[in-house]
């Protein structure tokens, strides 16, 4: 059987590999070996300023999407200006995403947002961020560890119901995060159906329809590719499938 395409975009950052030290398009291999693990075929979609004028170019040739983690969102985005702690953002990078999250809902493509691609579908949608967490709830536990997972766990409880918990396949899911930044005020159209048991901090979000209403418009706080054991990419991908058999 033919695998679904998955879309996932990519980081623009400065990297070195070999004898080179350029500018280029990223994405942690981790995210791939999740949505192959999961059977689909991943296909790596960098910023390009005509798509972000004309989405539907890439979208018609996916059958989901991937919006990944990576640099903090330039709260211009949402009306906001910068706090000291938001760093390294690409502009270019936003516009590209919040471009393609519009078109994705539109055409009920199955959409995943990861850390900060589940911020990039609350801002798509109207929604804003809080800049920097531990000025919030006066802690660091939602990125103990820059640059590493390592000890990053803590549970969060997922709505009984919602998309988020069929994903997850739990109510109490215990996850990995790498993250300052979060949500603030709800985008139109989202519900929250998952809260970290730390702070109550939002964790999940989704599309406040439903399966019913949308196939799959999800966003998690946290970093499935990061964990063997999640179900939520496969989930994804899943829904992709059965979108794809569907037409």
């Amino acid at each position: 059987m033919t695998r679904p395409v998955i879309g996932i975009c990519t980081a623009i950052e400065r990297a070195r590999w070999s004898v080179w030290d350029q500018p280029a398009a990223l994405l942690p291999l981790g995210y791939v070996k999740a949505v192959q693990r999961a059977g689909g075929l991943v296909t790596m979609l960098p910023p390009d300023p005509l798509l972000s004028e004309d989405p539907d170019q890439a979208l018609a040739l996916l059958d989901g999407l991937i919006l990944a983690g990576g640099a903090d969102i330039d709260p211009a985005s949402y009306g906001r200006e910068p706090h000291p702690e938001t760093l390294g953002t690409v502009r270019e990078r936003d516009v590209f995403e919040i471009a393609l999250t519009h078109a994705a809902i539109e055409r009920d493509l199955p959409l995943l947002g990861i850390c900060r691609g589940m911020q990039l579908i609350n801002v798509a949608l109207g929604g804003t961020l809080l800049q920097h967490l531990p000025e919030h709830f006066g802690h660091q536990e939602h990125r103990r560890v820059v640059g590493s997972f390592d000890g990053a766990e803590h549970d969060v409880r997922l709505s009984e119901g919602s998309l988020a918990a069929s994903a997850a396949g739990e109510l109490l899911h215990s996850t990995r995060s790498h993250h300052h930044q979060g949500i603030e005020r709800l985008g139109e159209g989202l519900i929250v159906s998952g809260v970290s048991t730390l702070d109550e901090l939002p964790e999940a979000i989704e599309w406040a329809g439903g399966p019913s209403d949308r196939r799959f418009v999800l966003g998690v706080q946290w970093h499935p590719e990061a964990d063997l054991a999640s179900s939520v990419v496969g989930a994804l991908v899943d829904a992709a499938a059965a979108a794809r058999i569907s037409e």
